[in-house]
């Protein structure tokens, strides 16, 4: 893990305030989240859950990431109100090769928790992880029916970069057109310091 990075994380746990009132503390996936981790994405709905690249039911695949993290890989920042985790977002990283400047983001928030500025919250954090990283672009992947949450990270200066129709297959093997948006953040940075 870089030493921009474990700075950056130094600043965790965090409280925020959600538009509902409630207070969320935002940290890094720990170790003893197995449990709590699982049952958030066992309450993300069948028909969202079939859009998860990955096994997410298989509580041995969720002891696996909680127990054998990698920081400097895969950065898993969660969000937890009223001691239960109910959102989650992931900088992924490429330590080299030729994609190692590019990251990738992942989020996902507990259907009761949407709306109120949680998922916003988890991946305004996590881009400015990124940028402290020495990461210049971040990517998002999405299936086409993921409006919302495509729209969400446009508000942050998310971009198309690639649509491909029926490229990808959920876990019924239905095809899906895939949606690719990205993020220079060398000009975000330089908007932002100009803004501020």
């Amino acid at each position: 893990m870089s030493f921009s990075i474990q700075l950056e994380l130094q600043k965790f746990p965090k409280t925020v305030k959600l538009k509902n009132g409630k207070k969320a503390t935002l940290r890094l996936l720990q170790a003893t989240d197995v449990k709590d981790f699982h049952k958030l994405f066992l309450d993300i709905p069948e028909h969202e859950r079939m859009f998860i690249k990955h096994r997410v039911q298989d509580i041995k695949l969720i002891r696996e990431w909680c127990r054998n993290m990698d920081v400097g890989r895969n950065l898993p920042l969660v969000g937890i109100v009223d001691k239960k985790i109910v959102g989650v977002a992931t900088l992924h990283q490429r330590l080299g090769g030729w994609k190692r400047h590019i990251g990738r983001v992942n989020v996902l928030v507990h259907p009761k928790f949407r709306g109120i500025g949680l998922a916003r919250t988890l991946i305004s954090e996590t881009l400015d992880i990124a940028r402290r990283a020495g990461l210049e672009r971040v990517e998002a992947a999405f299936i086409a029916e993921q409006d919302a949450a495509m729209k969400m990270f446009a508000m942050f200066g998310f971009n198309q970069l690639v649509r491909l129709d029926d490229y990808v297959k959920d876990m019924t093997a239905i095809t899906h057109d895939y949606v690719l948006m990205g993020l220079d953040l060398r000009t975000d940075e330089e908007y932002a310091s100009a803004a501020g």
